[in-house]
């Protein structure tokens, strides 16, 4: 099949979910479909990264992503109909070369990874799948409900701005032939939005022999992991109920344990949080080192849907996890036999606490949440669902 994709990001380098799940599926989908990937970048130096993906698409088209706060984003989402996240990404010429390529190309199916570069794809019959990776207006919506009493004058604006994103999110679902979703949770919500939707689960994965070849190293201190991108707002808000709420808890019952933050773009109040025993790391060149040198990963998760990789990666390095339902959600991971889960800062302390102190318990745990992985979520068996998904969408 000739399949068009358009992504928000460039796939490389590894560095964030999303560019983890398309790099993956392309990888792994090139063999049997010719792909043409047309990319967002924020940068002109992220096409030194063209050369990485060029092995698994007959072709590949970059845009300049306009920047967030520029005055231009910032008239669109306050003048047009589409909200801030939406209005980044849109771009003339894009539509335009889509359109030319709709017209030259015989495509059988447009993968539109995110809803958010939908609205560069002309009126067109060639069927389109939708991949939600979260349901985005949740996110912000959670987001905005969390800010603190003094952003109370932003509070209104910011709320028709969610607005606006789940206007538009429940748009773009009704115009795909087909969506799909990261958990059947995510699958459910949909649905009960809109029953007359056809939502396919397609899971995120990890590369299992690629995280599997690191072995864990005794640690000096009993030490705890939380990993995470800080432009990702979940993120920012589980650090901060770590750091905050959780930690005071478990260091009080062990008094020499470390906490290891890391992840790219800490924000400079997370970095204050910074201490002899928290670390804030943002340079780790090879994350398979972080989980060899940890006991427990942490994952406090409060908000976002979708498959955390933070959690496969755990379970692919055998590293005993700690976390909230959300955390663990859109993996079949049973309390208590591949991971312990909790909510309250009291009882993911505790939870953190007993691991820590128990180190059978800790070791059976992570065995069982590697078979888990390495039976259900490598990416060959994902991408086999997704390129059943592709000939369905695509057949005429």
């Amino acid at each position: 099949m000739k399949i068009l994709m358009i992504t928000p990001y460039l796939p490389y380098p590894l560095v964030s979910g999303g560019q983890i799940r398309t790099y993956n599926l392309l990888k792994n989908l090139s063999s049997k479909h010719k792909i043409t990937l047309v990319s967002f970048i924020r940068e002109p130096k992220e096409k030194q990264y063209l050369k990485d993906l060029k092995p698994f698409c007959e072709n590949i088209l970059v845009y300049q992503r306009r920047k967030a706060w520029s005055p231009l984003n910032i008239i669109l989402a306050a003048v047009t109909p589409y909200p801030f996240l939406v209005s980044i990404y849109i771009s003339r010429s894009l539509r335009r070369d889509i359109s030319n390529l709709l017209e030259k190309e015989n495509f059988d199916l447009i993968h539109a990874e995110t809803f958010y570069v939908m609205p560069n794809i002309p009126q067109t019959n060639v069927p389109i799948f939708l991949v939600e990776q979260v349901i985005e207006y949740l996110v912000y919506q959670r987001f905005v409900e969390g800010l603190p009493s003094w952003f109370t004058f932003l509070k209104p604006f910011l709320k028709f701005d969610v607005a606006k994103i789940k206007w538009w999110e429940k748009h773009y679902w009704t115009r795909a032939k087909r969506l799909a979703a990261m958990s059947q949770d995510d699958k459910n919500f949909i649905e009960g939005i809109d029953s007359s939707l056809k939502v396919d689960v397609v899971a995120n994965g990890v590369d299992i022999h690629y995280f599997a070849n690191i072995k864990k190293q005794k640690t000096n201190k009993p030490t705890i992991l939380f990993v995470g991108n800080f432009k990702w707002l979940p993120n920012r808000d589980a650090a901060q109920f770590l750091v905050k709420d959780i930690w005071p808890l478990i260091k009080s019952q062990i008094t020499d344990a470390r906490l290891w933050i890391v992840g790219r773009n800490p924000t400079p109040d997370l970095k204050n949080y910074a201490s002899g025993d928290i670390s804030i790391d943002e340079g780790v060149g090879d994350i398979r080192t972080a989980y060899g040198k940890s006991d427990v990963l942490l994952a406090p998760i409060r908000n976002g849907r979708g498959t955390k990789y933070k959690i496969l990666e755990a379970m692919a390095t055998k590293t005993a996890i700690v976390g909230t339902p959300l955390a663990t959600e859109g993996i079949n991971i049973i309390n208590n036999k591949h991971a312990l889960i909790g909510e309250s800062a009291k009882d993911l302390a505790e939870k953190t606490i007993r691991l820590l102190k128990n180190h059978e318990e800790s070791k059976t745990l992570a065995q069982n949440a590697y078979e888990l992985v390495a039976t259900d979520y490598n990416w060959k068996k994902i991408s086999n669902s997704l390129d059943k998904v592709y000939r369905e969408v695509g057949a005429k």
